[in-house]
């Protein structure tokens, strides 16, 4: 499969610098989408609570050959900006993808956010930023005030960051993430390091102070939740009741998948989404 990725990059968007990775069918269907003369609008990928955007790459190629892709780096993580002054809020990241698109001058375009990042996808779709068509929520947590609490634990987090920082290969990452292969878990070692242990605290802690679904009445665009089969982050009752806040709201489950569903699942991962960005992912899978 010839690579999708067009390039990697920043912009100053939000009072921040903001990296992101590139990737698309080429130049001149990316021109179209950007312009809004596509059915198939650009997406911005959103990951996860320790997730550099290098380790979204292989989603991003398979996106970009149908879509202008956008895979992000959230503050505090990868090549963006980091700091011991900077908000790693929910808010301040909502603001910033937001700023993002608006910097790129995308007209019309769709989030795509797992775990932490289909969080801050409805947080910011809440604002009603100008041009968002769509929005996917990948296995968002479903905690917050009053709820039950996110399933997995802290130190899990910090303890891996910690021994990334001092330098770990893949048989110490193997004791975190024993179902992933050595190249996700070569990568995963590589990078984690990158993550900002004050964002994680941040980001992990307003898994349970920040509320999500007081938003989901309010959205008027189309929403399409993405579940893992396995694990216990988004349940049937959380389904059921994201879907009477927000009527429409589509649900596919990945069957076999944990939370880290395209890790698990990557052919099911794609399928799931069907024609809800406009047009249908290609159904195989990367080549190892």
């Amino acid at each position: 499969m010839r690579s999708s990725l067009r390039y990697g990059a920043h912009v100053h968007a939000n009072g921040i610098r903001q990296h992101y990775l590139r990737y698309g069918p080429g130049p001149a269907a990316g021109a179209r989408a950007a312009q809004g003369g596509s059915a198939a609008d650009p997406v911005i990928i959103i990951p996860g609570i320790t997730s550099p955007a290098v380790t979204w790459g292989f989603v991003g190629e398979r996106f970009g050959q149908v879509f202008d892709t956008y895979v992000l780096d959230v503050r505090g993580r990868g090549l963006s900006q980091a700091g011991d002054d900077l908000d790693y809020s929910l808010d301040g990241q909502a603001d910033d993808v937001n700023a993002f698109a608006q910097a790129l001058g995308l007209a019309r375009y769709s989030y795509v956010g797992h775990s932490m990042g289909g969080r801050i996808a409805i947080r910011a779709a809440s604002r009603r930023p100008a041009g968002l068509a769509r929005i996917v929520a990948v296995d968002p947590p479903v905690s917050g005030p009053g709820r039950r609490a996110y399933p997995a634990q802290l130190p899990w987090y910090v303890d891996s960051i910690a021994q990334a920082r001092h330098g770990m290969g893949v048989e110490e990452m193997r004791r975190y993430c024993p179902t992933w292969t050595e190249d996700q878990l070569r990568l995963r070692a590589e990078w984690l390091h990158t993550c900002d242990e004050r964002a994680i605290r941040q980001s992990f802690d307003e898994f349970h102070t920040e509320d999500i679904h007081r938003h989901l009445p309010e959205l008027d665009l189309p929403l399409l939740l993405i579940t893992a089969e396995r694990g216990d982050v988004v349940g049937d009752d959380d389904v059921a009741e994201i879907q009477a806040l927000k009527s429409g709201v589509l649900h596919q489950r990945v069957p076999g998948a944990g939370h880290m569903i395209p890790w698990d699942n990557e052919a099911g991962f794609y399928a799931a989404f069907g024609d809800f960005l406009g047009a249908a992912l290609p159904a195989g899978v990367r080549q190892p």
